[in-house]
């Protein structure tokens, strides 16, 4: 009988290896299902509550950011902020080093006529339910004028935060102070350019060592390179409606692209030479031109060892039919 018992462990182990190895890490495909949410224009993989996505509508919806679970689509906490004024344009969400969350009141779809944007910041909640949280508010203002952007990430490692301004050809990175100020205004300054896409959102690895930034319909990946970003490849996107948010997951294995519009979908690429890891980081782009973002390979390993495990099933049960 200890043939077949193994034989009955081995089918067992294929069956709970054939589920697909990103789903306990909350990084499958979903739809945001919230009615409120009908303008989701930012995304952020919550370091601290595993397949827990932050996001929010663009405008006229209030102070609030919702986080939304992955495995259900449904909206676990709305966080209503105080101590910030109305909010006017909110485009992106990034969390930071100590789970503080930054919020980017920085849209301006009047070309660049605000003569200041916002910036608010505040500490993920370590119990997820609707609540009320007290926020920091940031003036920004940029040095070489005003102008429209969506897409803002903040550096793991050094909490420095960052804006991409949105332009139809092609914005730059900006870098703010090495620490934002409450009591005065702070001035973001283009560090490099970003060419060759209108960009509605952008992305950290956890790491810090790499950047996305995508447009309506596609996405270009850079190696950070200490803020001195340097280009590796254009990726492909999922075409999903108005294009809005990208996010890595919180392991750095995946990008979750995001768009506007009620029940909005989310949806996941393996990230540029992206590999799990126990420090959750991501690994380097491929070169310009190679992998466009479809690739399979958690799910090609996965497949390998199932496939080996039958094979190890299928010979035990060649030497019971021998021995019959």
């Amino acid at each position: 009988m200890r043939r077949p018992f193994a034989l009955l462990a081995a089918a067992l182990l294929v069956g709970a290896l054939a589920v697909p190895a990103s789903a306990a890490d909350g990084d499958e495909d979903f739809t945001i299902k919230d009615p409120r949410i009908t303008e989701s224009s930012g995304l952020a993989a919550s370091p601290q509550h595993p397949g827990i996505y932050w996001t929010h509508n663009d405008s006229n919806d209030g102070p609030y950011i919702y986080a939304v679970d992955s495995g259900t689509g449904e909206t676990v906490a709305r966080l209503t902020l105080t101590g910030v004024g109305t909010p006017r344009d909110v485009e992106a969400i990034s969390v930071g080093p100590g789970n503080r969350i930054y919020v980017g009141d920085i849209g301006d779809n009047l070309g660049g006529s605000w003569p200041h944007v916002w910036i608010y910041e505040l500490p993920e909640p370590k119990t997820l339910k609707d609540q009320t949280i007290r926020a920091t508010q940031y003036v920004v203002k940029y040095s070489d004028g005003a102008r429209d952007a969506e897409s803002l990430v903040v550096h793991p490692k050094t909490g420095r935060v960052y804006i991409v301004d949105k332009n139809e050809q092609g914005g730059h990175l900006y870098d703010g102070p090495a620490e934002l100020s409450a009591s005065g205004t702070n001035v973001f300054r283009p560090v490099a350019a970003v060419p060759d896409l209108e960009a509605t959102d952008a992305t950290l690895s956890p790491d810090g060592e790499h950047l996305v930034v995508r447009s309506y319909f596609g996405a270009i990946a850079y190696d950070w390179n200490g803020g001195k970003i340097k280009r590796k490849e254009r990726l492909g996107v999922p075409f999903l409606g108005q294009g809005e948010s990208v996010t890595y997951t919180a392991d750095g294995t995946r990008l979750m692209y995001g768009a506007e519009g009620a029940d909005s979908s989310v949806e996941g690429q393996d990230a540029p030479g992206g590999s799990k890891s126990s420090s959750g980081s991501g690994g380097s782009a491929a070169p310009d031109g190679g992998n466009s973002g479809d690739g399979l390979s958690g799910n090609l390993k996965t497949g390998a060892i199932a496939v080996a495990v039958a094979c190890v099933a299928l010979l035990g049960l060649r030497g019971l039919r021998r021995r019959g």
